[in-house]
């Protein structure tokens, strides 16, 4: 059961009655208890209590949105300016990164900026800044086009040019409180409360690897994995004094063909090691490769996990890697025994294409994604984890979001 959200802001409430949001558009400024946080706010701008959308949450918070000239499937708007004001923040530097970053103006925002947090000063506490999902559209936060701007402006993209809209009420949540850390989670719980779409840590049950020290092939072999090579690789550890309760076998263990290669000839893509040529190739079969599969004369991927868990007591858990739509270029049209599946070529939104570029996005692009058709996803889930299961494989690292 979900927990109780109101029992966590209780005293933020008095007899069933919501507090005033602590956030205000104080002339043109937006204020924090009557201080200012953004300047030179714009006419456009629309604050919406938390109370008044999420009305079974007691939060002192407000929603940030705003009115667009006219309907369209990405805008950018700016907010208020930022001076003089250090702030600290996460933005995504590449499709699937994100790190974190610094500054003390509106100018020095990155794009794709996830969250941000404002220092607090003499006058106000510390106030967060999170962009969310506003319907179709997903937020994020980013500095104005102008070098010598210090506004910051939200970027709202719906990915599709056929989905637009001109009013939101939801793009941003603010947040404010002494305790940077208590902030962030008192803002979760709102959100997730609005939403609904996810849970937070405390309504979740951690897998067991959160507990275990885990060691992934990734960096030691690249597609070059093996079945030796990883047995090696534990070994060390446990002699080391470092025995691993978690072994993930990243990309090189499926069975994938370029476009051009013939999957009879037994080869399945590994010969493709170089850094990047894998991103064009597309799943074949949901079972593991030749690599794997002729493991000791063809105990196959579930012989080697059970000889390797049997020799090394402490590896309770063994996970692979896969793309989400299977491969990086998803799968191949007309495999045997595989779902039907379509080459699509993929569009980077706005915004996408103003963060780092990179080798496997661009692959990508290039040569399209094979996907299979929505309803029949759970053919190509079934299929490939039903196979991981019965190879005694205890879960899975999905990425490739691009996918």
């Amino acid at each position: 059961m979900a927990p109780n959200l109101t029992k966590s802001m209780a005293d933020a409430s008095l007899d069933g009655l919501k507090l005033p949001s602590r956030f205000t558009i104080k002339g043109k400024d937006l204020a924090v208890d009557g201080h200012a946080a953004l300047l030179d706010v714009p006419a456009n701008i629309r604050l919406t209590p938390a109370s008044t959308l999420v009305p079974d949450v007691a939060a002192d918070g407000c929603f940030l949105g705003f009115d667009a000239p006219a309907p369209d499937s990405r805008h950018v708007v700016p907010i208020g300016k930022l001076v003089d004001t250090r702030f600290m923040s996460i933005f995504r530097f590449k499709v699937w990164w994100t790190t974190h970053w610094v500054g003390t103006a509106g100018r020095d925002v990155e794009n794709e900026t996830q969250m941000m947090v404002l220092d607090r000063t003499a006058d106000r506490p510390y106030v967060l800044l999170l962009p969310i999902v506003d319907g179709a559209f997903r937020a994020c936060l980013q500095s104005a086009a102008a070098e010598d701007d210090d506004h910051v402006a939200v970027c709202l993209e719906s990915g599709s040019s056929t989905v637009q809209g001109s009013v939101f009420r939801s793009a941003v949540y603010l947040h404010a409180g002494d305790d940077p850390f208590a902030l962030v989670r008192e803002a979760a719980r709102v959100v997730r409360a609005h939403l609904g779409t996810f849970r937070l840590l405390e309504e979740k049950t951690p897998p067991p690897i959160v507990d275990k020290f885990g060691w992934c092939t990734w960096d030691a072999f690249y597609l070059k994995v093996h079945p030796e090579g990883v047995w090696e690789g534990v070994r060390l550890l446990a002699e080391g004094g470092c025995p691993p309760g978690l072994v993930l076998i990243d990309d090189g263990w499926q069975s994938i063909c370029h476009d051009e290669d013939d999957p009879a000839d037994g080869a399945e893509g590994m010969n493709r090691t170089a850094a990047g040529e894998q991103m064009p190739c597309r799943l074949v079969k949901f079972e593991e490769n030749r690599k794997f599969r002729d493991y000791k004369g063809g105990l196959g991927l579930g012989g080697f996990v059970r000889e390797m868990k049997a020799a090394f007591p402490t590896v309770e858990q063994v996970y692979v890697w896969h793309a989400l739509c299977g491969y990086w270029g998803g799968l191949r049209p007309g495999a045997p025994g595989m779902p039907p599946a379509k080459v699509i070529t993929p569009k980077l939104s706005p915004g996408l294409k103003l963060t780092m570029e990179d080798l496997a996005v661009d692959k990508i692009v290039n040569n399209g994604i094979g996907l299979v058709d929505p309803e029949r996803a759970a053919e190509l889930y079934e299929g490939l984890h039903a196979h991981l299961q019965a190879s005694g494989i205890d879960g899975v690292k999905v990425d490739s979001y691009i996918c």
